[in-house]
């Protein structure tokens, strides 16, 4: 019976998958590109499958090699699991953490985290990527993403680490020149911020009369990113409806008041940290995400 190739094997073919090419795969490996080829093919005689589909520009997975990647990371995280359960008592955790988050909840939250994170866990690195664009975890390996609001099928671990509402504010500069809403309907003749890219978001709930309705607000902006229309309304462009967590310093400060507290319905969405299969058991994966939930505790989110 053949032997089966050993995890340095499975890390190349991964990674040769992840960057695209067997020059690239030989420049992190120190191996010649032939090298990396090579190994590739004993990998597909030993199983008797295809696993690479190679062009002359790019590789791409067949269906069994799809499989079989997903087989391979499972298993290269098992290893380095054990081998971090097993040093564990040589100190504290260690090594590369990559964390994806969107704007507004690295700005307001995660940032103002950090140093005292680096503090506690000087030997965890970490390689933080913020963008609201909607990433493939898996495909980018992303160790742990941070997602708010509901979440669809995932092969992903989710771990629940706070709650956001949204509140619905302006500036008393606004609010001087245009006059303060006092009932949902009053939102049909204002100037509302509307954030692009989740159809939700541009009706707000509200309660009328007992009764939860939908205001389909308008206005003369919309934008993509919820900091830039935290910043128009904090400057008196318009009202607008945004996670409590990104409004706490305008609404100390006064530059933002809120509205309609008593007939907005505040849609509380969870915050969830999103944890690649086979990563949760690492020490230095767990520090992380239990680190943010008990700061996320603390602030009552």
């Amino acid at each position: 019976m053949a032997l089966m190739s050993g995890s340095g094997d499975y890390a190349i073919f991964v990674r040769t998958v992840e960057l695209g090419s067997f020059a690239s795969a030989a420049v992190e490996t120190g191996l010649s590109p032939s090298a990396v080829s090579k190994l590739i093919l004993r990998m597909e005689d030993r199983l008797g499958v295809k696993l690479l589909h190679r062009t002359t520009r790019r590789l791409v997975l067949t269906q069994e090699g799809e499989t079989y990647l997903a087989h391979c990371r499972l298993i290269l995280a098992a290893i380095e699991t054990a081998e971090a359960d097993v040093t564990a008592s040589r100190g504290q955790p260690r090594g590369l953490i990559r964390v994806n988050v969107g704007t507004a909840f690295a700005k307001h939250r995660l940032i103002p985290l950090l140093p005292e994170f680096s503090a506690r866990f000087p030997e965890i690195t970490l390689e933080l990527s913020i963008t609201d664009r909607r990433i493939d975890p898996i495909a980018d390996q992303i160790d742990v993403t941070v997602r708010v609001g509901p979440l669809g099928d995932s092969p992903l671990l989710a771990r629940r680490i706070g709650t956001v509402e949204r509140i619905i504010t302006a500036s008393p500069v606004y609010l001087e020149r245009h006059g303060k809403p006092t009932r949902p309907s009053d939102l049909l003749h204002h100037n509302c911020l509307v954030l692009t890219g989740f159809a939700r978001l541009a009706e707000w709930p509200m309660i009328d009369d007992g009764a939860r309705t939908l205001i389909a607000v308008k206005g003369t902006l919309t934008c993509d990113s919820a900091d830039a229309l935290l910043d128009l309304a904090v400057a008196g462009y318009g009202i607008v409806r945004l996670g409590d967590f990104l409004g706490e310093e305008a609404l100390a400060t006064g530059a933002l008041v809120r509205l309609l507290d008593d007939c907005h319905e505040p849609d509380a969405q969870p915050i969830n940290a999103l944890i690649l299969p086979g990563r949760q058991a690492l020490p230095r994966v767990r520090a992380f995400i239990d680190f943010l939930a008990d700061a996320m505790a603390k602030r009552h989110i």
